[in-house]
């Protein structure tokens, strides 16, 4: 469950998760062809696959295959995803009371007095998705795609439109076999 609560984050966020992206500079991109990915993935769970991680297969070959990639029994590429929730607290002080408002927000007048101060505290769940996308000659990651965000209610009901979403999002700089569109 916390699997698939990591992958919520996605739809429900406004400004949508923060991307991360790192590549290795010894990899040959232009030399990899095909693609498959690790048995087990690291959403799976002993002993079967996770929905989460049929979603995010079906996303990722959506994306790869878009950039001229192949899906194979021997492939070049393997891919792996790891997915990880955490409980986070966020507070925030804002001016209160009838001192606020005024020239700075915080005090009446352009110089009036200061006013009393309300804090919020909100608790969230913070979800990370990592794709990593390993050189299977050399057992070496070659790239690895990281999305950061926080885990939206309302993205449960739709789990596999907001995989797709931020799959797409993580992918935006990975290498295509494809030439370039005229």
């Amino acid at each position: 469950i916390a699997g698939m609560l990591a992958a919520m984050f996605l739809a429900g966020c406004a400004s949508g998760p923060s991307i991360y992206v790192n590549a290795d500079p010894a990899a040959n991109f232009s030399g990899y062809r095909t693609y498959n990915f690790m048995n087990p993935l690291g959403t799976d769970r002993p002993g079967y696959s996770s929905v989460l991680s049929e979603y995010l297969r079906t996303a990722a070959s959506r994306e790869l295959e878009a950039r001229g990639y192949q899906k194979s029994d021997n492939p070049d590429l393997l891919v792996n995803f790891n997915v990880q929730t955490k409980e986070k607290i966020q507070s925030t002080s804002m001016p209160s009371g009838p001192a606020y408002g005024g020239y700075y927000g915080y005090r009446s007048g352009y110089y009036g007095t200061w006013g009393g101060y309300e804090t919020q505290v909100t608790q969230y769940t913070e979800g990370t998705l990592t794709v990593d996308v390993v050189d299977a000659a050399r057992k070496q990651l070659a790239w690895d795609g990281t999305a950061v965000g926080r885990v939206r209610e309302d993205a449960r009901k739709n789990l596999q439109p907001a995989v797709d979403k931020v799959m797409a999002q993580i992918f935006t700089t990975f290498p295509s076999r494809l030439p370039p569109a005229p």
